[in-house]
């Protein structure tokens, strides 16, 4: 069965593969401005969550990083969580997709139990 690719996908698609490299200079330059925290976090110096414009788009960072590390173009219905609840944290490992309802019960569980069982 084959799936239809949205214009999310359809532009990661592009840039994976034929900009990979210049991308990944691009996300270089952005680990390059970043302060690491003690849980690991590696967080940019912005109030709100840093976005980068590439390829004719704007787009957060922290997507930005996750899709290059993983090489996955991301659907535009798909959230970039933040296993760290740290939203200007860029590290990849801190990083995963999912639903917008996986991003709600993130917090839920956070607020809840005060703790991320994930990181642990």
């Amino acid at each position: 069965m084959m799936r239809l690719m949205d214009d999310s996908e359809v532009w990661w698609q592009s840039v994976l593969e034929h900009h990979y490299e210049e991308a990944h200079s691009r996300a270089n330059s952005l680990f390059a401005d970043t302060v690491q925290s003690a849980d690991g976090c590696l967080q940019t110096a912005t109030r709100t969550p840093r976005r980068v414009r590439f390829r004719g788009r704007q787009v957060p960072a922290y997507r930005f990083v996750y899709c290059l590390a993983t090489r996955t173009p991301a659907a535009a219905d798909e959230v970039v969580r933040h296993r760290c609840h740290n939203r200007r944290c860029i590290n990849p490992d801190h990083l995963e997709l999912g639903t917008r309802a996986d991003n709600k019960h993130d917090d839920w569980e956070y607020w809840a139990n005060g703790i991320d069982g994930w990181l642990l």
